[in-house]
């Protein structure tokens, strides 16, 4: 049962039927799917949801899959919220500074979500070739979930993009491409073989229905937290398809009554090697120009331009929150500060949230006594990574005053 009443251009307002392919609006503008809420509500409890224990799919009433045999699972999980204790103690906060890690989701991050409502809804509306580009993780998402269903996958990635994705994609059963661009040239290839190839192009936000997965990361928060929302979220912003969506989980949330009108300053972070959304954010701009030249480790922020760039905007603002840009050298400075002082391994993105946290709180945009929610994007281990190790010969004498 789905309780969607129509989709919706995001920036016009035009309506579209349900349970049919759609891609973009006929404005060029992502769309979103909108529901019959006064009837969803009296479906579902707060109690009766508590007792779910299938992941994200627990929020099937907020989520457009009609059939259940169509919603496609990889054994979802609920993602922890980690108190950063020792970083608290450092900062001389009296708040909370919280990591959600999402990189216990299947393939190892948040894309997992997204990509499991796109290709479930692709099963569902009969589609049997999907292509994408992507930067590493969202590919690794689709590869997996697409071969659950059934389904064939073309992906295009950066020729830098990480070995370790790129294999990831390919054991999963996606066909997998290098491109000698950046992630935007990937997605002109991906948009110009819609005719010739046969594809359906899953880009973010160029269907409806990643959003939705995405969405579900702002419903679970909002459960996590006893229905009362945060101060600040801190999100590493690419696409921004995760930004989007849980604004709208917060809205729907509201109009059935589980919240109310409060909303957590929304903190859009980027690279400062690739920060378009900070730029158009401090220009009072609506929409944010192709950024050249763009460069950053942090691989799934390094998005030049997005075609969400207004709706991105659109949240920080309302919700009076920012974009901030942060140093490459503070961003691995604060995986390695958290991984030592904390146990805990972030993927470089979302130790971008760490490092703009602290920047944050030191100018002032937010204050030691709020609750923060950081968002770990990924697992740390998908990335590069150096550690001093010491080496012992065992067939040597040993000085063990030395440790």
């Amino acid at each position: 049962m789905s309780f969607v009443t129509h989709l919706e251009c995001s920036y016009t307002g035009e309506r579209y039927e349900a349970g049919r392919v759609h891609g973009l609006s006929a404005a060029g503008k992502p769309l979103l799917v909108r529901y019959d809420l006064g009837s969803l509500s009296k479906m579902i409890t707060k109690d009766a949801l508590a007792q779910r224990t299938d992941g994200f799919w627990r929020y099937r009433e907020f989520l457009p899959v009609v059939k259940p045999e169509n919603r496609i699972t990889l054994g979802e999980v609920v993602t922890p919220l980690i108190r950063l204790n020792h970083a608290e103690k450092a900062a001389g906060v009296t708040g909370e500074i919280i990591v959600k890690d999402e990189g216990r989701l299947p393939t190892g991050s948040f894309k997992a979500r997204g990509l499991a409502l796109a290709v479930s809804m692709a099963k569902e509306l009969g589609l049997g070739h999907l292509a994408m580009p992507t930067n590493g993780n969202a590919g690794a998402a689709m590869a997996a979930y697409a071969s659950a269903a059934g389904m064939k996958t073309t992906i295009f990635c950066p020729d830098d993009t990480p070995q370790v994705n790129v294999e990831e994609i390919a054991l999963q059963g996606g066909d997998v491409y290098r491109v000698n661009g950046l992630i935007n040239d990937c997605g002109k290839i991906v948009g110009e073989g819609k005719e010739k190839a046969g594809w359906f192009d899953v880009s973010t936000l160029k269907e409806p229905y990643r959003i939705e997965g995405k969405k579900t990361m702002g419903l679970e928060l909002a459960e996590q937290l006893g229905w009362e929302l945060p101060d600040a979220i801190f999100y590493p912003t690419g696409g921004g398809t995760g930004l989007i969506g849980m604004w709208k989980a917060f809205e729907e949330l509201e109009a059935i009554g589980w919240i109310g009108s409060k909303r957590p300053k929304m903190i859009a972070v980027q690279a400062a090697g690739c920060a378009p959304i900070v730029k158009a954010w401090e220009e009072d701009a609506e929409h944010a120009p192709l950024w050249e030249n763009a460069w950053t480790a942090a691989a799934g922020i390094r998005v030049p331009i997005a075609v969400g760039d207004f709706l991105i905007l659109r949240a920080v603002r309302e919700s009076n929150g920012f974009a901030i840009a942060i140093e490459e050298n503070e961003i691995f400075e604060a995986r390695d500060a958290i991984a030592r002082d904390e146990g805990l391994l972030l993927c470089p993105e979302g130790a971008a949230t760490y490092a703009a946290y602290r920047q944050s709180l030191k100018d002032g945009r937010v204050s030691k006594s709020d609750r923060v929610i950081l968002f770990n994007c990924a697992t740390g281990l998908k990335y590069p990574l150096e550690g001093k190790t010491g080496f012992i010969d065992r067939t040597k004498a040993i000085d063990y005053t030395r440790f």
